[in-house]
């Protein structure tokens, strides 16, 4: 085979999402640290198939436009940093193949190249021994011997050996790697990614069910009135266009219904509007570009079959008899998990939350979509989560918004940062203000492990509660309770002043009482106190200022 026509290339890219779909257990599992929280597998799943969805409604006829489009469908649907990672690898694999009509040894090599390229331009501090090594050693590889060969899945072929052999030597340039006895899990999900496309290649394509909507889920409810419905069409369409018509286009569509959404760049528009009449909402679309993927949905009459769980449901309901607000100059999105968290930051002062956090990091788009939602010039992002900050970044960078990404990490980080906002105060006096909150919190997490291993010279066992802070472990012990304490008592100092516990979906209310009168008898003077924060997969997450 000398090369791959646009056909193979969309059948390659759809075996080779079904095929991580598949294994993404496996990459999960290669977690460095041993608790409930490994998603790297989930989110770059998520992330291909947002590709594929883009990919199979595409009419592009060479791998140039396909892959262009696997490329836009990828950033708005990446999720965590290794879904960001993985657009961007895309982005780089299209730059490759630009005007390219099919795929040949040569082009391939130069797509694999230009997609390292991009991955490392992507992350501010590139580690080796991780999916950026191995999509480099793989490109490297084929760049040197693509003249070697002349049949295309023999090229395929080699290139995937050297990508395993890349992927088994990152616990060799790793450290934690190494300790924690894996290889590198977003390393493992691109040699699967790979793995996929060639079965595919081989006439062997991994079959699997029909890609769906991540961002939006379907899930089965019970009837709800109708009676609050002002605008009963959910109307969704894309729009194929040549210029960026994104602001003129939601100008237009602004007065035509609610829970409006119009995001894009200069070559597709995706709309979302509620509204009572969609032939007006298509209309418009029409003046910037020709129209797909048309879905018009009667909200008043298909409520047992809607694209929406009841809690998105009743959340857009509550925003559509919202009163409009008055553009402010300042506003925030904060994102995290647990309606306490989403209470605490209301109150802090934030305008709109992301559901997402650890297990369920937010995708670009939705992050895009609460930066929209937030009537304010200016918008401050909370990721509190490391996981999420690639994301949020690629968010700030699509919309049209003054947008400012703050690096916070945890949960704690977010609160404080949120309350230290000084609205008469300058960007420059604010951002100093919020920075040095940031950074005189110290935060940790109380959770379980999954596996047994061994780090930090502490001997862990599947199922022991165990407390995380700044990537090490500080304790571990069989109950929830003396864990939280003996975290405490590695992170209470006499320079402390304040600690916040927030406990989780899973601790009630005897035991947080329990907890308050443990640490209040082991330390009467300090000032304390612990909070609902109802997240899931932590216990509880502490806070040290």
């Amino acid at each position: 085979m000398e090369h791959i026509s646009a056909k193979a290339f969309r059948e390659a890219l759809i075996s080779a999402s079904n095929f991580l779909e598949q294994n993404k257990t496996t990459v999960n599992d290669l977690n460095v640290f041993p608790v409930p929280d490994g998603d790297t597998g989930t989110n770059m799943s998520m992330t291909i198939k947002s590709a594929v969805r883009q990919v199979e409604s595409s009419e592009a006829e060479d791998v140039a436009g396909l892959a262009s489009e696997m490329s836009r469908g990828a950033l708005m649907g990446a999720r965590g940093n290794s879904g960001v990672i993985l657009s961007q690898l895309f982005r780089g694999f299209a730059e490759g193949l630009k005007d390219k009509e099919v795929l040949n040894i040569q082009n391939l090599a130069v797509a694999l190249k230009k997609a390292s390229e991009m991955t490392y331009l992507a992350v501010m501090k590139p580690t080796e021994g991780t999916i950026l090594t191995v999509g480099r050693e793989s490109a490297d590889f084929a760049i040197k011997n693509a003249k070697k060969y002349s049949d295309l899945i023999e090229f395929a072929e080699a290139v995937l050996s050297r990508a395993k052999e890349s992927l088994a030597n990152t616990p060799n340039l790793l450290p934690v790697l190494k300790e924690a006895g894996v290889v590198d899990a977003g390393g493992q999900g691109l040699v699967t990614i790979m793995e996929g496309a060639l079965l595919s290649l081989k006439g062997m394509p991994v079959t699997g069910e029909a890609v769906h909507d991540a961002v939006v889920e379907k899930a089965e409810r019970k009837r709800i009135s109708t009676d609050d419905i002002q605008f009963g069409y959910c109307t969704e369409f894309i729009v194929n266009t040549e210029e960026d018509h994104v602001e003129d286009l939601k100008a237009k569509l602004i007065e035509r219904g609610d829970s409006l959404l119009v995001v894009g760049d200069d070559k597709m528009i995706k709309v979302h509007v509620h509204t009572n009449d969609p032939g007006l909402a298509l209309q418009s679309g029409l003046e910037y570009g020709f129209l797909k993927d048309i879905k018009i949905d009667n909200m008043r009459i298909q409520h047992s079959e809607r694209l929406f769980s009841e809690t998105q449901v009743q959340k857009v309901q509550q925003e559509e008899k919202a009163a409009p607000v008055e553009e402010k100059s300042d506003g925030f999105v904060a994102i995290c998990a647990g309606k306490g968290l989403e209470s605490i930051f209301k109150e802090a002062g934030a305008d709109y939350i992301v559901t997402g956090g650890q297990t369920m990091n937010p995708s670009t788009e939705d992050i895009l979509a609460g930066i929209e939602k937030v009537s304010a010039k200016r918008v401050f992002v909370l990721p509190n989560n490391g996981n999420i900050f690639m994301a949020a970044k690629a968010a700030a960078e699509i919309s049209k918004k003054e947008v400012v990404v703050l690096e916070t990490r945890t949960i704690p980080e977010g609160i404080n940062a949120c309350i230290h906002f000084l609205p008469d105060a300058s960007l420059e006096e604010n951002l100093e203000n919020m920075n040095a909150a940031i950074d005189d919190v110290r935060s940790a997490q109380i959770t379980y492990a999954v596996r047994d291993t061994e780090m930090n010279g502490i001997e862990i066992h599947k199922d022991d509660i165990i407390g995380i802070s700044d990537k090490k472990i500080l304790a571990r012990g069989e109950t929830v309770h003396d864990t939280t304490l003996a975290v405490l008592e590695e992170m209470i100092d006499d320079d402390t002043s304040y600690v916040s516990l927030y406990a989780g979906e899973d601790v009630d209310a005897s035991a947080t009482e329990a907890m308050e009168e443990a640490i209040s008898s082991a330390h009467p003077d300090l000032d304390f106190e612990i909070l609902r924060g109802d997240q899931p997969i932590y216990y509880y997450l502490i806070s040290v200022e």
